[in-house]
């Protein structure tokens, strides 16, 4: 006999505890009661959050009204998004904007993060101090759970608050930085680059020094960070600049310029980096950046320069590439103060020079001893700082003599029948013939023919 088929029993429904454990998975169980009493205690919530900031930090009373005002309603918005954020439990993204609101610019202003977390913590141990009040005994234990997820929620929406202030900063301070180093380049005005650097936090009112180099080819942020990190170790303020392949890096105040300049450059991409002169003021470091620029243009030109190089030692490159404070330079520098030194110096100077670099053959040139001409090179390198029996060195003094022969205006000729004409030991114009005429005239070439 066939047996009857049953209809299958409907599963059992879940129980309760089931039903619980599920709405658990997907968020915090809440009750009408609870939520009532957390909506009712806001007001109250609110008074001993602030009362619990000026006992337990004493950072928080020293603020000023207005930035223990934003806290406050930072605090008080905390707490009010709490008691929805226990309604329904959601993605932590809306905690950003309704706890916050517009309040993260203040806030990263006046805190830090680790007393935005000491606030939170503060907050948080409020609510968590009140549970007993706000909950029936079998909800306490999901309210506690509510306010320790809530307050991780919280936490880390107050971290992505100040990472994007950080952000902003960060992108701000390199648009900032940039317009500095341009304007240290072009030239502007000095109380304007004043307000810039300051801003960026440079405290140096001297001493400045511009490197000029190949930048990287992924010169990204980490790189320049890395950059500010090593240059931080030699100058007390650093900024750096790039200009399409060129990588510029303004330094205030290096302790150790030789060492410096030469770790720097090993940062700086293959190639030759030049360094401008030390710049007293700020508005003397355009001069400085517009000659290392002039250098690194005509560096190539000296193919055994060392790297890096200093813009002074490329002054002949320079002035044959036209750089007009290059041949200022040499002309104040060196041409100048050899001629004012007299002494034979740049007669010296010339023949030695001229004559192969050969002591002998400028004492012979001069007709004097050759230990004399040893004497005034030295004192050519005393009086202008650079030594002539060093060949680099006494191609910078020959490029010199050439600058001032070429500065020195030629004597002025006299017309035709005007030149001087020596006569027993003395000059008289060629005009003034020799037969004169008593009263001073010159005479007439008749009267002339008739004597």
């Amino acid at each position: 006999m066939a047996a009857k088929n049953t209809p299958a029993a409907p599963p059992p429904e879940k129980d309760s505890a089931g039903k619980q454990a599920q709405h658990r998975s997907s968020g915090v169980k809440s009750t009408s009661e609870t939520l009532q009493r957390l909506r009712a205690s806001v007001g109250t919530l609110s008074t001993m959050m602030h009362k619990e900031l000026e006992r337990t930090l004493p950072w928080y009373s020293r603020l000023s009204a207005d930035e223990r005002s934003a806290l406050g309603m930072v605090a008080q918005n905390g707490i009010t998004a709490f008691v929805s954020w226990y309604e329904h439990p959601s993605s932590p993204s809306w905690v950003l904007s309704d706890v916050f609101g517009t309040a993260p610019t203040e806030l990263t202003r006046s805190i830090s993060l680790q007393r935005a977390l000491q606030l939170i913590r503060t907050v948080v141990q409020v609510v968590e101090d009140r549970v007993p009040e706000l909950a029936a005994p079998e909800d306490q234990v999901d309210l506690r759970e509510a306010v320790l997820r809530y307050s991780r929620e919280v936490a880390f929406a107050a971290a992505d608050v100040y990472a994007r202030a950080a952000e902003n900063r960060g992108a701000w301070d390199t648009r900032l930085e940039a317009l500095a180093v341009d304007g240290i380049l072009r030239g502007e005005n000095a109380d304007a680059l004043q307000s810039r650097i300051s801003a960026l936090g440079w405290t140096t009112h001297g001493r400045f020094t511009i490197m000029v180099g190949p930048a990287p080819s992924e010169a990204n942020a980490l790189f320049l960070a890395t950059l500010r990190r090593a240059a931080g170790r030699f100058a007390e303020d650093v900024m750096v600049g790039i200009q399409g392949d060129k990588l510029i890096l303004v330094l205030g105040n290096v302790t150790t310029p030789e060492s410096a300049y030469v770790r720097l450059s090993e940062l700086f991409a293959p190639g030759p980096v030049v360094y401008g002169p030390l710049a007293a003021t700020l508005a003397d470091a355009t001069a400085s950046a517009q000659a290392a620029f002039a250098g690194i243009a005509v560096v190539k030109g000296w193919s055994s320069a060392p790297r890096p190089v200093s813009a002074d030692d490329l002054l002949p490159e320079r002035v044959i590439g036209g750089d007009e404070s290059a041949r200022r330079a040499l002309l104040l520098g060196i041409h100048r103060p050899l001629v004012a030194a007299s002494n034979g110096l740049i007669e010296t100077l010339s023949s030695y020079l001229q004559g192969g670099h050969s002591l002998e053959a400028a004492a012979r040139e001069l007709f004097v001893h050759s230990n004399t001409v040893r004497y005034r090179l030295r004192r050519v390198c005393d009086v202008t700082g650079w030594d002539p029996l060093i060949p680099r060195e006494a191609f910078v003094l020959q490029t010199a003599l050439i600058v001032g022969r070429l500065a020195t205006p030629a004597p002025a000729k006299l017309p035709a029948g005007k030149q001087p004409v020596k006569q027993a030991g003395k000059q008289v114009p060629a005009a003034v013939p020799l037969h004169a005429a008593p009263d001073g005239r010159a005479a007439t070439s008749r009267s002339r023919g008739k004597s």
